[in-house]
């Protein structure tokens, strides 16, 4: 395409991109228009090639073959540095912050504000501030960036890019996969302003019905593969799913009939309590309980303690007062692997942080919480570790084409669902599941909800955090509603609608604004 020029509402146009890894094509020559000052949304299903096709365009990665285009010149990225130059930004998916510096710090990293030859510190806090507070997320500038929430990591990862004078495109991958509600609301309304002042924005979710509330322009990839592109106003959910898919795809639905009152107990937990630093509780008192091959949902907003449960459940917090109970008998809880012992296991909220172990290989990420089951001697059983982790690999259906390649190489869908078989590879009694669909496509999801199904019909007991109502509607026999750390709501077959679920999920939460705003 030689002499090609991009037309005037086109930023950049990429022509017939493709990327080839070894084993793998994750681009097939794919074309796409960057539109100006337009949310360009880039959808599929994990695997499907939107984040590859992004690196390429933020430098972060070459095509194999294939060209870009900024207005008439031929455009090539060799590294972020590049793309920056053209004034390209990206928020990544799995964050990329330094945890031990503070906000400012981690904000102004790579572009330093200079007073002669020293640092201008009172100038990065000073612009810390008026961005966060743009982003309506007030945060000391001083503090540590590893003390925060993940929601509030995710807003100075996009306040690092809009510090930047010279954005013109900003890339955002998944980015309100940690954001509650309200967050989500903010952040569209600033990008609206962005795309207003003639900023360009690629938009990668798996939430359709964000896509179609901030959407301009959507773009549709599979298997590496253009499928097709249509303006949002044109198009519906099910005109995308099925694009993505090639076909509909649902939640499946528990059975509501069960009468779970006669079911066994499994957990019970009694008067838990967390302390919050400075006073007051991140936990406040909560009480529930859990039957034999019962999925218990816990809703509640970001902030509301759910994942906090779930830690002091699995020794993560000694400071914890309260009782728990397995099978009718109190535990003393001291460590995570004397819980793992005890058959309760956890899939973590941050899947890359804390989910996975980045340098290790599929397999050994598979069985690493399982591993003194395969013991021989003082060595491990390499055989016994082998079949187990081929019979978790092909009994949930991990996209895997050798299981000793690296843990990155799999999808954002099939990396979770190791996670899932790391868990369910210690043979748990007790499965606690926060935001298990946090990140993955719609037909990941899927199947993820199906292994809950099918796992909870063989007897398996399971707590699903998830902060979609959907979700958590379609895959739970019971909810429980927190707010603030109180338990506000308990919802059981009909009396569970979305109503009543965000209703209880607000419950006390205006009170305690109204007071910090008095104060």
């Amino acid at each position: 395409m030689a002499g090609y020029s991009c037309p005037d509402n086109v930023f950049l146009h990429a022509e017939k991109i493709s990327k080839i890894y070894p084993g793998t094509k994750a681009l097939d020559e794919v074309s796409f228009d960057l539109l100006k000052g337009k949310v360009n949304v880039l959808i599929g299903e994990n695997g499907a090639g939107k984040s590859t096709l992004m690196k390429m365009i933020a430098g972060i990665e070459q095509p194999s073959s294939g060209t870009m285009y900024i207005g008439d010149q031929e455009v090539h990225f060799k590294d972020t540095t590049e793309a920056r130059k053209h004034g390209i930004g990206i928020i990544h998916q799995e964050l990329s912050l330094f945890p031990n510096l503070n906000i400012y710090q981690n904000i102004f990293m790579n572009k330093e504000l200079k007073k002669g030859a020293s640092l201008d510190n009172a100038k990065h806090v000073e612009r810390a501030n008026k961005v966060l507070a743009k982003l309506e997320h007030p945060m000391d500038p001083n503090t540590i960036v590893g003390t925060l929430r993940v929601g509030q990591q995710q807003m100075v990862e996009i306040a690092r890019n809009l510090v930047d004078d010279d954005l013109k495109v900003l890339i955002m991958d998944e980015p309100t996969s940690s954001l509650s509600q309200q967050e989500v609301q903010v952040l569209f309304k600033i990008m609206r302003e962005l795309t207003s002042e003639g900023l360009s924005i690629v938009y990668i979710s798996h939430r359709l019905e964000e896509i179609m509330e901030i959407g301009d322009h959507v773009t549709i990839l599979r298997d590496g593969k253009y499928v097709d592109d249509a303006d949002v106003k044109d198009i519906s959910v099910s005109w995308i799913v099925s694009k993505m898919t090639g076909g509909e795809k649902n939640y499946p639905k528990r059975d509501r009939t069960v009468d779970w009152a006669k079911q066994p107990k499994v957990l019970e937990v009694k008067d838990l309590c967390l302390p919050k630093p400075g006073g007051g509780y991140l936990v406040d008192h909560v009480s529930f309980d859990l039957k034999r091959g019962e999925v218990l949902g816990i809703y509640g907003l970001l902030g509301a303690g759910r994942s906090e449960i779930f830690e002091c459940i699995m020794g993560l917090h000694p400071e914890h007062t309260g009782e728990v109970d397995i099978e009718g008998k109190p535990v003393q809880i001291k460590s995570v692997s004397q819980m793992i012992d005890m058959g309760v296991s956890l899939i973590p909220e941050d899947r890359q942080g804390s989910g996975l172990v980045q340098t290790l290989d599929i397999e050994k990420n598979a069985s690493l919480a399982a591993l003194k089951r395969y013991k021989k001697g003082p060595f491990i059983d390499s055989a016994l570790e082998d079949k187990k982790v081929d019979e978790e690999i092909e009994d949930i259906h991990i996209k895997v084409a050798d299981k000793h390649l690296p843990i990155l190489s799999l999808s954002g869908g099939n990396q979770q669902k190791v996670v899932i078989a790391k868990g369910l590879l210690t043979e748990p009694k007790i499965f606690l599941m926060d935001e298990p669909s946090r990140g993955i496509d719609v037909g990941a999801k899927t199947e993820v909800f199906e292994i809950i199904n099918k796992y909870a019909q063989q007897g398996l007991s399971i707590i699903v955090i998830s902060s979609e109502l959907e979700e958590i509607m379609a895959i739970s026999d019971r909810i429980i509603v927190l707010s603030n750390g109180k338990k506000t709501g308990e919802f059981v077959g009909d009396d569970i609608t979305k109503d009543a679920l965000v209703m209880a999920s607000y419950k006390g939460h205006h009170t305690e604004t109204k007071q910090q705003e008095g104060k």
